[in-house]
């Protein structure tokens, strides 16, 4: 009996579409949250851990008082 590596290309190949869709899917979410404050506003309320996340990975580009901006915005928004 010859072993094939039918099983084992198909794993690889299930892998290889679960990473590329998790790859797009956080592009997705940098570039959503990168462009829109109110979005930003909604994770703050739904998943305040991403948020936090994106904020630490903006600031070693240099990107420094996004997170002082939204919540000043948001602070003045609810008064």
């Amino acid at each position: 009996m010859a072993h094939t590596m039918e099983p084992l290309a198909e794993i690889f190949k299930g892998v290889l579409v679960g990473e590329l869709v998790n790859v797009f899917g956080e592009h997705f979410l940098f570039y959503k949250m990168n462009t829109s404050q109110n979005f930003r506003q909604t994770m703050s309320k739904k998943f305040p851990v991403i948020l936090d996340v994106y904020y630490k990975s903006i600031e070693p580009s240099g990107m420094y008082g996004v997170r002082e901006q939204d919540q000043k915005k948001w602070l003045n928004s609810k008064n």
